[in-house]
């Protein structure tokens, strides 16, 4: 994917939106406790103001004693209304980012296989992990400080203004100085924000690719190899986080200083009034109180821009996915559907990836209830026919239809509960056996993950296991063999029922006697069901009504004699 440009990037805050709009009343009233909260921190400096001038310079015990006590119940008042607003605020930062998280997991679960086996994991795990944890950090910490900080600068400004106009114009003499080294760096920020983590995915993705094939490295003793290339994209991500961190300190550091000599120059100025008899005491001592609480928030919102301008690149990357269009969409008007017959067909049906063509205006009927095997060498589009009759993809050409209805006028949901496909690379869950079989159905009985396992063939295997359907499958499955986890989705895919049947080569793992054990159990786990088989497998091949042959994009239908399950 293209990095986006930075006025995208800006535009990323404004892509917020649908996800505050829910929760504006809210935010609303966190702003008002927060207006609350300002002007309680801003009456500090005026009510010493008023015990310097009031009550010490004129000896007066009792205005000493008031003023005194309204400063501490407003200290109080302060500290607990900020408590109120902060946990409020973050309440709703984390609603608020758990409904894009979710959004983005609904979007992704729409994206085809062809996206997932193109992107790079580690990338793709960077953007759901590090940077939607670094926007909620933000959301729920840096947000909050910024408008707080923002009202109380706005506050100070009016108090000052308020207090002594022409000291108020010598105190913001070296504003315009300090905006300008805080807007030059910002925008180098931003880009070397933007760097660091793409570095830091490359990271991931070397990372994750490394363990993912361990087994290979080991055995060629490569280990020295990947641990150089590890250094070298570690080296490239420091160098990229080192640039990110010395720019963040100038950001604030440099703007800092130039405000802290404007601070001098109101000391300097307001003692001149002072001893002319000009100002009292109170008045620059409160003034002084302002300006200085006046640096602070800006000192905080500068500070503050490294964690926004970060937050504002892991939106861009987030908002990428999110921009990626899946290669199925379901139609406004889709139309539902119950149960079905499981009558298939292809109908001129041609599929292209790219330029290079691999199914060729295919003419398919596969009858309801039967079982067709599917044949051919690697590369012809066997599995190419399984997703688009699962709408993994659509085709480029032609149509196909179940019960005579075009796959695209179909809710996706109704279409993925009766066509159902267990493809050549069995997945599981790091949880039971009886966890993975029943996977996604809450209310499913023990007696029916048996009944399923029992059809998959696992009765030996489970048998062999202390604790039987309650044995943990491991990392992706890898405790059991590959055999083993075949035959685990296929009882998974057994325990849903489905209309339609598709297996792409299910009992590659298998050995013979177990494989013809799979194959004699299958008819009777779907009696009316239609099973595709995408096979090479002999003993799965003769348990088959029709045998069709793929070669060169096309489909060459031989029918069996005598169906072995007849």
């Amino acid at each position: 994917m293209s990095a986006p440009a930075p006025v995208a990037e800006w535009r990323s805050y404004r892509r917020l939106l649908p996800y505050i709009r829910p929760y504006r009343r809210g935010l609303l009233l966190v702003l008002a406790i927060s207006i609350l909260s300002t002007a309680l921190g801003l009456a500090q400096p005026y009510l010493s103001k008023l015990m310097i001038d009031q009550a010490l310079l004129r000896r007066d015990m009792g205005a000493l004693w008031r003023i005194a006590g309204i400063m501490i119940a407003v200290t109080v008042l302060g500290f607990g209304v900020n408590i109120l607003a902060s946990y409020r605020y973050v309440r709703l930062s984390a609603a608020m980012l758990y409904d894009m998280r979710a959004a983005l997991l609904r979007h992704l679960q729409t994206l085809s296989p062809r996206f997932y086996a193109s992107f790079r994991l580690g990338d793709l795990v960077s953007r759901m992990n590090s940077d939607v944890s670094d926007v909620q950090r933000i959301a729920s910490d840096t947000l909050l400080s910024v408008v707080s900080n923002l009202l109380f600068f706005i506050g100070c400004v009016a108090m000052m203004l308020w207090l002594d106009w022409r000291l108020f114009l010598v105190g913001i003499l070296l504003v315009p100085s300090s905006l300008a080294a805080f807007t030059h760096y910002q925008r180098r920020l931003i880009a070397l924000t933007r760097d660091m983590r793409e570095r830091g995915a490359d990271l991931g993705s070397l990372l994750v690719d490394t363990v993912m094939g361990m087994r290979v490295v080991t055995a060629l003793r490569a280990g020295e190899h990947e641990v150089g290339r590890f250094k070298a994209k570690n080296d490239a991500f420091v160098g990229a986080m080192l640039r990110m961190q010395v720019a963040s300190y100038m950001t604030g550091a440099l703007p800092g200083t130039l405000m802290t000599g404007a601070t001098s120059a109101v000391i300097l100025y307001g003692g001149w009034r002072i001893i002319e008899g000009d100002m009292s005491i109170g008045t620059l001592v409160a003034f002084m109180t302002y300006h200085m609480r006046l640096l602070s928030p800006i000192q905080t919102l500068m500070g503050l821009t490294s964690g926004l301008a970060s937050a504002r690149v892991s939106l861009g990357r987030i908002f990428e996915l999110f921009d990626t269009r899946p290669d199925v969409e379901e139609r406004a008007d889709a139309a539902p559907i119950g149960r079905v017959r499981g009558d298939i067909r292809f109908e001129q049906v041609a599929m292209r990836y790219d330029r290079d063509p691999v199914l060729r205006d295919m003419d398919l009927a596969i009858p309801a209830g039967s079982i067709c095997a599917i044949l051919g060498p690697s590369g012809v589009g066997k599995s190419t026919m399984a997703d688009l009759i699962v709408r993994h993809a659509d085709p480029t050409g032609g149509r196909l239809l179940l019960d005579g209805h075009d796959l695209r006028d179909l809710r996706l949901d109704d279409l993925r509960r009766e066509v159902m496909l267990v493809d050549q690379s069995p997945w599981l869950f790091n949880d039971s056996i009886a966890a993975n079989i029943g996977f996604a159905l809450s209310d499913v009985r023990t007696a029916d993950i048996e009944a399923a396992a029992h059809a998959a063939g696992l009765d030996a295997f489970l048998a062999r296991l202390p604790e039987g359907l309650d044995t943990r499958a491991g990392e992706r499955g890898l405790a059991l063999s590959a055999g083993e986890r075949q035959r685990i989705v296929i009882a998974r895919a057994l325990l849903r029922r489905p209309s339609v049947l598709i297996l792409d080569e299910p009992t590659s793992a298998l050995d013979g006697e177990t494989e013809a054990l799979v194959a004699e159990r299958l008819r009777g786990a779907l009696p009316q069901a239609t099973i595709i088989l995408i096979t090479h497998k002999p003993a799965l091949a003769r348990i088959a009504d029709r045998i069709v042959t793929i070669t060169d994009g096309q489909a060459h239908v031989a029918q069996q004699p005598e169906p072995a399950h007849a």
